[in-house]
C-alpha cells in the first residue's frame, strides 16, 4: 500500500534507520577497534533524529492508533521495543555494546521498524479516514520540528569498504 503522506515523515526517518542496520549486518562481524565509531553513530542518530521519533510516536501516533481495538496488543509490542531499544542506545552512548550487541541491536531496529511500517502504518491507513490522516499528519510534524531533517552520512570508519 502507497504510504499516506500524513506518516511519510515517520517513515523517511525509518529508512535512515534501516541504512544503518544494513551497514552494520554488512559489515559484520565488527572488529573490536571499530565498536567505538559504529556506537558513535548510533548514539548520534538517537540523539539527532530517533529520540524525537519515539517520542513522536508515544504522544501522537500510537494514541491515535489504540483507537482502534486490533491495534492496542500491536501499541503494547511496540513500546516495548522502544523501552528495549532505548537501553541499546544508552548502551552505544556509553560505548558498551560488543560486536554481538551491535548485530542484535541492528536485527531488533529493523524488525521494530518493518512491524511499525507493514502492520502499523497499513492498518491505520485502512482504519482512519482522510481527514483524521491529516490532522494525525500535522501533529506529527509539530513532534518532529526539533529532528534533524536530513539523511546522516556515515562516520569514515563506518563506511562501507571494498572487500579485496
Amino acid at each position: 500500500m502507497l504510504r499516506d503522506k500524513s506518516l511519510i515523515p515517520l517513515s523517511r526517518q525509518h529508512q535512515h534507520a534501516l541504512a544503518l542496520c544494513v551497514r552494520i549486518d554488512r559489515a559484520s562481524p565488527i572488529p573490536e577497534a571499530d565498536l567505538p565509531a559504529w556506537q558513535a553513530e548510533i548514539a548520534q542518530l538517537f540523539q539527532s533524529e530517533v529520540r524525537f521519533h519515539f517520542v513522536a510516536e508515544e504522544q501522537v501516533l500510537f494514541p491515535a492508533a489504540r483507537k482502534f481495538q486490533e491495534l492496542i496488543a500491536l501499541v503494547e509490542d511496540l513500546l516495548s521495543d522502544h523501552a528495549s531499544l532505548r537501553q541499546s542506545f544508552a548502551q552505544a552512548e556509553a560505548r558498551t555494546l560488543n560486536a554481538a550487541d551491535l548485530s542484535a541491536f541492528a536485527q531488533h531496529m529493523s524488525a521494530h521498524i518493518r512491524k511499525e511500517e507493514r502492520q502499523l502504518f497499513e492498518r491505520m491507513q485502512e482504519s482512519m479516514s482522510p481527514e483524521d490522516l491529516a490532522f494525525l499528519g500535522h501533529q506529527l510534524d509539530e513532534a518532529l520540528k526539533d529532528a534533524v531533517q536530513a539523511c546522516s552520512v556515515p562516520m569514515d570508519d563506518t563506511r562501507p569498504r571494498s572487500r579485496s
